[in-house]
């Protein structure tokens, strides 16, 4: 039979060194949520920033298509009064 006897430092620095682990994986566990958290704010506002330039471009297109249609249409009526 085997009598392993601890001393009261050695439980104590065995007792500090689990507490510095929950520290540090607590502390770990926090940089992670807060790096995901602000990649998911960056994509967010990277996709949103996207779909106002494709708002931006699809407006600048219809408005661009609605102006050359008048253009057109008034040039084509007044040569055919012009004749």
């Amino acid at each position: 039979m085997i009598v392993v006897l601890y001393s009261s430092s050695t439980i104590a620095a065995v007792v500090v060194k689990v507490e510095v682990a929950i520290v540090v994986a607590v502390i770990v566990v926090v940089v992670v949520v807060v790096v995901v958290a602000v990649v998911i704010v960056v994509v967010v506002v990277v996709v949103v920033v996207v779909l106002v330039v494709v708002v931006v471009v699809v407006v600048v297109v219809v408005v661009v298509v609605v102006v050359v249609v008048v253009v057109v249409v008034v040039t084509t009526a007044t040569a055919r009064r012009i004749k």
